[in-house]
């Protein structure tokens, strides 16, 4: 069968004010399409798994969030981390979770806040990849073909000379790359075999639990010892215990960077992390002056190039401004200018 992992554990507050620590972006709607973006992702997998295979791995903090948002999917299936230890704990975790209820389970891993323009390509890719994980012990990620020489993303570079002989679309992986400084974006985005490393992952769940038992031991020891408590009364509680003594660190460096079989689906379905304004600027649908208006009631005069979403059908009218941010909720306003937008976090916190 086929089961759906979203990782909504992450406090995303970049896109203060719209999103906090309390409330994260994975949580709100950001695209102002009446669902968050956690939503959204639960949406385009609907078609590939059923709600009773959907799982979510979230903060102690975030589980009521999830509950409320997606009360399609069983209560049990959302697991709460008591604390961070980045994305190959919760893997593991979630991995084992899963192998003690369907032990030939194919699975798809997925952050719970990019946004997917595609959403037929996004599904033919996915479907593609859980086949071919599921007949084989390959370890597939999602590589995204670079629109500019981003500095903000991982890099993957495919040996191209070696595609699969089983999937033609797939190659193996040659090497995962930190995310580059400008100079180092722009030669990669130079050659046909560097990929956006997307985060989006595709296995069956013997071949994960397998790799972690090689490459990351202590941590599959912590998880492979709690079996007779997954989906029972006591599974918290041990996990409460256990968590901490996880090493914090993510499922790249633990897994991606050390196994063999792992191949990439190089894929062009519109997508993009939204990490920043800026991207979400870059992904709006604009009026004739550039401007992405998110909210319904904003009117604008003599302004261009602006990103612009408040709460509500607040009436708004801006006039004046050439790439700037605007964005208020719950209290807090933000007028700023797009190219000074790594300082929110500064201006936020003062």
């Amino acid at each position: 069968m086929n089961h759906l992992v979203i990782m909504a554990g992450g406090v995303g507050s970049r896109f203060w004010p719209m999103s906090t620590v309390d409330n994260p972006k994975q949580f709100i709607d950001v695209l102002g399409v009446g669902r968050s973006l956690m939503q959204l992702t639960y949406d385009r997998f609907k078609p590939l798994c059923q709600p009773e295979n959907v799982w979510v791995v979230t903060s102690a903090d975030y589980v009521d969030k999830v509950r409320q948002q997606l009360p399609e999917i069983p209560v049990g299936n959302i697991l709460s981390e008591p604390c961070r230890r980045n994305t190959a704990p919760c893997i593991a975790y979630v991995s084992y979770r899963i192998k003690a209820k369907d032990s030939k389970a194919s699975i798809v891993v997925t952050p719970s806040d990019h946004v997917v323009m595609n959403v037929a390509e996004f599904q033919r890719v996915i479907s593609s990849a859980m086949q071919f994980a599921g007949e084989t012990d390959s370890i597939v990620t999602l590589g995204m073909k670079p629109t500019r020489p981003e500095t903000g993303y991982g890099y993957i570079q495919a040996n191209m000379a070696e595609r699969s002989m089983r999937n033609k679309e797939l190659f193996q992986v040659e090497s995962f790359r930190e995310k580059p400084n400008l100079e180092t974006a722009q030669e990669y985005i130079k050659h046909s075999d560097y990929f956006w490393n997307s985060g989006i992952f595709v296995w069956n769940v013997s071949t994960i639990v397998n790799a972690f038992r090689m490459y990351q031991p202590a941590i599959s020891r912590i998880f492979e010892s709690l079996m007779d408590v997954y989906g029972t009364d006591k599974e918290q509680a041990a996990i409460n215990e256990r968590y901490a003594e996880c090493e914090n660190i993510s499922v790249d460096y633990a897994i991606m960077e050390k196994a063999e079989e792992i191949f990439v689906f190089p894929a062009d379905f519109g997508w993009s992390d939204l990490g920043t304004w800026g991207s979400l600027h870059t992904l709006a649908k604009k009026d004739a002056n550039g401007n992405g208006l998110i909210s319904q009631n904003i009117k604008t005069y003599e302004t261009t190039n602006c990103i612009i979403n408040v709460e509500g059908n607040k009436q708004v009218v801006v006039q004046g401004l050439d790439g700037y941010i605007v964005a208020q909720r719950d209290g807090r306003l933000l007028i700023c200018k797009l190219s000074e937008e790594q300082r929110i976090k500064e201006f936020s916190a003062e």
